[in-house]
This record gives structure tokens, sequence and C-alpha cells, in this order.
């Protein structure tokens, strides 16, 4: 049975001095990892930046994305960049990687939004590329979409053979290749073909065990060594009137762990639960304004961690 981990998505600050000084209270409060998100519209920092200011304020918090849009970067780019910020973090990077999707950072930045199947295909190609280029020597490759060509870069990461990948989705395409690639599989919900948001009809305890059902078979033999991890969207003794990520009522999700209503108690035993007979052990708090709620739950948890 995998010890619990706990993360917390972090977006922004007015300064400096305050982002490091969030980082260090997540640090302080137990969490491992502080995430950001990767997305050029909204009020958001960029992710290499952020990460590394993060980790240069914190002793032991891990770093990491929920998650780099591979359409954003050429595979070799973030290779360089993510190898360099495993470096000069002590080994502290946990690197998320997702298709892209939101249609207004596309829109907005005046890049094409292709379909799903294209840019699952393309970020196939782009995990290869990155495996292969924090490995040893020269690499070669020749897909559709990437050619490397002999490239050998330095920095490698500090981390071997990489750095833990985190791929995360609820499309089955997604899930399958993150089952079949990924250290970390964070089960999410499946976004609309046409970018606007999470897709509502992809809500429920059913939907959400058959993910899991759909990771285990497709990871195979890998499934002992993956650590599966979902984020959670509502917390609190009641619903709030603000709902979730990119406005998608939560509500479906009350009996999944991405919602956690109730008491202290109750969130402890759901999350045990969850871990115990589903081996879902890494919890990621996806709004800040649920962190005060979050932090004694997980203080409670810390000793059933090792």
């Amino acid at each position: 049975m995998r010890p619990f981990r706990f993360g917390a998505v972090v977006r922004e600050a007015e300064s400096g001095k305050a982002w490091a000084e969030k980082a260090r209270r997540l640090e302080g409060a137990g969490f491992d990892v502080l995430l950001v998100p990767d997305h050029l519209v909204g009020p958001r920092f960029a992710p290499i930046a952020a990460l590394t200011a993060a980790a240069c304020a914190t002793d032991r918090l891990r770093v990491g994305t929920l998650v780099f849009a591979n359409d954003f970067r050429h595979p070799a780019v973030l290779a360089k960049e993510a190898a360099t910020l495993d470096l000069l973090s002590g080994g502290r990077l946990e690197a998320g990687i997702g298709t892209g999707w939101m249609a207004g950072d596309y829109a907005g930045a005046g890049m094409a939004l292709e379909t799903p199947g294209v840019r699952v295909e393309r970020l196939q190609e782009a995990i290869a590329v990155l495996k292969g280029l924090w490995g040893d020597g020269p690499f070669q490759f020749e897909g559709r979409h990437y050619r490397i060509d002999g490239l050998d870069q330095w920095p490698k990461p500090l981390q071997r053979p990489h750095p833990p990948l985190v791929l995360g989705g609820g499309g089955p395409r997604v899930l399958r290749l993150a089952a079949e690639q990924a250290d970390v599989v964070n089960i999410g919900m499946r976004v609309k073909r046409d970018g606007s948001g999470p897709d509502r009809k992809d809500g429920g305890l059913e939907a959400f065990l058959d993910k899991l059902r759909h990771v285990r078979a497709a990871a195979g033999d890998r499934y002992a060594h993956l650590e599966l991890g979902t984020s959670v969207v509502q917390m609190g003794g009641a619903r709030k009137a603000e709902e979730s990520w990119s406005a998608v009522d939560s509500s479906s999700l009350d009996e999944t762990p991405q919602v956690l209503l109730g008491t202290h108690h109750d969130i402890v035993d759901k999350l045990r639960y969850w871990r115990d007979e589903h081996d879902i052990s890494y919890f990621v708090v996806h709004n800040e304004r649920d962190l005060p709620i979050f932090g004694p739950v997980v203080e409670e948890l810390a000793t059933a961690r090792g």
C-alpha cells in the first residue's frame, strides 16, 4: 500500500516575496508538492520561473506542473528546461505533461486547436523525446511530429532515469498512455472536444471507477509501480456557491474522491477508503481557498505515509 502524498495547485502571488511565503507555508503544513498549471490566459504564473522560485524558497517541498501543455513547447526545449530545474532544485521536480486543451489559450495565441487524436499522438511522441533526451548519450528520433538528430543535452536531470512523469486526464486514450508511460496518473474529468471546459457528462462514481479499471488494464505489470492520484475540486462542510474548475458543476462528483464534504473526520475517512480500496494515494487540492481545511487533514494522515 502506497503512503499518502498531498499536493496543492498554486497559481500566482502579488510579489516574489509573497510567492516564496506561499511555498514555505505549504512545506510547513506538511504538503509534499507545489504544483502550477500551464495556461496562456488568466491570472497564472509561468511554470518554469514559478517552480524555480518555489524550489529556491524551500528545502523539502517538491515542485511540479499540473500540467505542462505539450503544444506550447518543443519537447527538446522542455527536456532541457526540466532537467535544469531538476538539477537546481536538488532533484525535486515532478514533470506533469498533457496535450494542452483550453480553447482560449489556442485562440489567444493564434494557434490551431487540433483534434484530440492528433494532440494525443503528438504527446506520445513528446514523451518518447523527453525520456530519450533525459537519458545518456546522443538521441535519435523520427516521428510524425518531431525529429531529433543525435542530440545530447546537458545537464541531465538529477533524478535518474528521469524526474517522475505525471500524466493526467479523463479520456481513454490519455489514460491508456498514462498507464503505459507515466509514473503518476492523475485521474480527472474528460474535457470537451472544443476545449471549452470539462465534459459535464463525465461525472459520477461509476465513470471514475471505470477510469481506474481502464488504467489497471492498460498498465498490466506496470500497475504495481504506478502512483494514482486525483484533484480535489470541492471541500468543506457544505457545497460552496462558487463552483469548481472551469465552472463545472461538481455535484455529480460527490461520491468520488474529487469532492470532500462533511466534517474533518468524514474527509479523513473518505481519503483512507479511496487509498485502501482503490489505490488512490495522491491527493491534490485544486483551489487555494481549501488549503486551511486540508491542512489538518494532511497533519493527521502524515502518520500513514510510511
